[in-house]
């Protein structure tokens, strides 16, 4: 009796658009606004608690914009919302973004 022979594929597939590159990172969050978004899907409210305490810790002066003034990043409306976020993240005067997504 011979061995079952199976067929693989590659897992990670081709890239389905070309990748934009990062923005620069700030290199120091000191004085800055750090904006919050969420999707609402698993324990973002809890996390954001520790990354808020933590970065208070590390930079002075530091001010964060809680993801309930963006509402969820994801559902129904996501392309509407995240095609539109650029105007509500400069209304804020957002220098970075912590971005957190359930798993």
């Amino acid at each position: 009796m011979s061995e079952p022979r199976y067929e693989v594929v590659w897992p990670l597939g081709k890239s389905a658009y070309d990748p934009i590159p990062m923005a620069r990172r700030q290199p120091d969050l000191a004085g800055k606004t750090i904006c919050e978004l969420w999707d609402w899907a698993f324990k973002g409210d809890e996390v954001f608690v520790i990354i808020r305490e933590l970065l208070s810790k590390r930079y002075p002066g530091i001010k964060f914009v809680d993801c309930r003034e963006f509402g969820s990043i994801h559902g129904a409306k996501e392309r509407e919302m995240v095609a539109t976020l650029a105007g509500p993240l400069r209304e804020h005067h957002c220098d970075a973004v912590v971005s957190a997504l359930g798993a």
